[in-house]
C-alpha cells in the first residue's frame, strides 16, 4: 500500500484539512483522520473542507457532514439541496453502505503520513 506524506506535524493545525493522494486528511482537535477525498453527494474535494464543532467533516460545496471515524454521512446535502424531500436521507443511507473510504494516519519522526 502507498504511503504519502501529508504535511509536517506543527502545520497541520485542528481544524484543518488537505488532500493527500485519495485522501482527505485533518486534524479535528481530538486525533488526525484520513478519508477519501469525493463527496458522495456531487464529488466534491472534501480536502478543501472544513471541520465543525463536533469533529466532523463537512463538504465544502453543500455542506453534507460525515464522521470520520465511521465514514458515514451524518448531515445530508443543506441549501437548496435540502429542499429536496428525502434526498438527504437518501445520501445518508448510501453511506450506511458505501460509508467513505478511511485511510491509515501515522507520524513519524514530526511527519504526518497516510496509506
Amino acid at each position: 500500500m502507498a504511503e504519502h506524506r501529508v504535511a509536517a506535524r506543527q502545520d497541520l493545525k485542528p481544524g484543518q484539512v488537505v488532500g493527500a493522494g485519495k485522501y482527505a486528511v485533518g486534524d479535528n482537535g481530538k486525533e488526525l483522520f484520513a478519508v477519501t477525498r469525493r463527496c458522495r453527494h456531487l464529488g466534491a474535494d472534501l480536502a478543501n473542507g472544513s471541520v465543525d464543532k463536533d469533529g466532523c467533516l463537512v463538504c465544502p460545496w453543500h455542506q453534507s457532514v460525515y464522521d470520520v471515524t465511521t465514514g458515514r454521512m451524518v448531515r445530508g446535502p443543506q441549501g437548496v439541496f435540502a429542499k429536496v424531500p428525502g434526498l438527504g436521507a437518501a445520501f445518508k443511507a448510501l453511506t450506511r453502505v458505501l460509508p467513505l473510504g478511511r485511510g491509515t494516519v501515522v507520524e513519524r519522526d514530526g511527519d504526518v503520513f497516510v496509506s
